[in-house]
């Protein structure tokens, strides 16, 4: 009896046609045997099935240039397949899975996390999904924060030690030894995520634990909205997210007509229930003049836009591709305020009506 292939990953990537330089959104799911993609994310069959086995993996693709955060796949028949994730942890991420998959089917072994239950031998008493909420709840779990290392501004992340005091304060462990260990199996199950260099390389092998108990190193929970940005100077400045009511983040971009493709300042407001993105007139009118409707959309970052002129754009320029394929182009003020915007979109678009 053949078994079910895992499912390891799934969600909207950015996908280019094999025949021509199209990229529209894909639904997108990784087994441990093969990727998957479907037009829509409730569709019954997909539109396209590649095999892992052989394949292999190149990240960062720069194939591309105008198109930030490619990675290429390339099966065993010499055959490429170009996906776009929204920023880089989310294609660092796919590309981590994919590769220790492939890993997997050419050692004839399952595809696991790292350490499993049994190999690091954690009490069938301990429910980590029943952790994992504790950790996350508002009031009585871990505090996420801002933090900065190495030139980088790391947002909704916290530190190897916060995790180890919180399952100490919490009575989830009796020592720090034991709280290693567990923090090591919430990280090999995937419901925490290393960020930065120190927490990557632990996990990747390189030192004595996949975890660390270091105010240096690092993680975010799975699902959270984690991102890192560069800081290169002191002006930089992180906008916080508005929430007022429905209101999930208002500002002003710059937007690109369809018709005339010139572009013009909008104020935007991003509504969560239902899933809209709104644009005003910023000198004035309580009617918008357009809404774009983001349930089911993929958002991207982008170095440039199709057809345009060398002076009509700048950068931190992002793509929204809506579920039937209508495709906007919108420019933020600075490369902290474009990643506030995807991730903000993102969220709505999952989580909106």
């Amino acid at each position: 009896m053949e078994r079910e292939p895992k499912k390891i990953r799934e969600g909207y990537l950015v996908k280019k046609g094999s025949m021509f330089n199209t990229w529209k959104p894909m639904w997108v799911v990784l087994l441990d045997d093969g990727i998957e993609f479907y037009k829509k994310k409730i569709d019954n069959s997909p539109k396209g099935m590649i095999p892992l086995k052989g394949s292999s993996i190149n990240s960062p693709c720069q194939d591309f240039g105008k198109r930030m955060f490619v990675f290429k796949l390339t099966t065993a028949k010499q055959q490429d397949h170009f996906f776009q994730a929204a920023y880089l942890e989310e294609r660092d991420a796919w590309v981590r899975d994919i590769k220790k998959a492939i890993q997997c089917i050419e050692g004839g072994q399952r595809f696991a996390r790292k350490s499993t239950r049994k190999s690091i031998r954690l009490p069938e008493t301990i429910n980590l999904s029943a952790l994992y909420l504790s950790m996350k709840d508002s009031n009585k779990g871990i505090k996420e924060l801002k933090l900065e290392k190495d030139k980088k501004v790391f947002n909704h992340c916290f530190t190897g030690s916060c995790v180890i005091d919180w399952l100490v304060s919490n009575n989830a462990i009796r020592n720090r030894k034991e709280g290693l260990m567990l923090a090591s199996s919430l990280l090999n199950e995937g419901y925490l995520q290393p960020a930065g260099d120190t927490s990557k390389n632990a996990a990747e092998g390189l030192t004595d634990t996949p975890f660390l108990d270091l105010s240096d190193a690092y993680y975010y929970f799975a699902d959270s909205g984690f991102f890192c940005e560069g800081n290169s100077s002191d002006d930089d400045v992180v906008l916080k997210e508005e929430f007022r009511g429905i209101v999930v983040k208002q500002g002003c971009l710059l937007k690109q007509g369809h018709r005339r493709k010139n572009w013009k300042v909008r104020k935007f407001v991003l509504r969560e229930d239902p899933a809209y993105l709104h644009y005003y007139d910023p000198a004035g009118g309580e009617d918008p003049l357009g809404a774009i409707y983001l349930r089911g959309c993929v958002v991207t970052a982008v170095e440039d836009i199709p057809d345009a002129k060398k002076h009509d754009v700048d950068t931190n320029l992002f793509e929204i591709i809506t579920a039937n394929e209508v495709h906007y182009f919108l420019q933020a003020a600075t490369p902290v305020e474009r990643t506030e915007w995807i991730k903000a979109i993102q969220v709505v678009c999952r989580t909106g009506k």
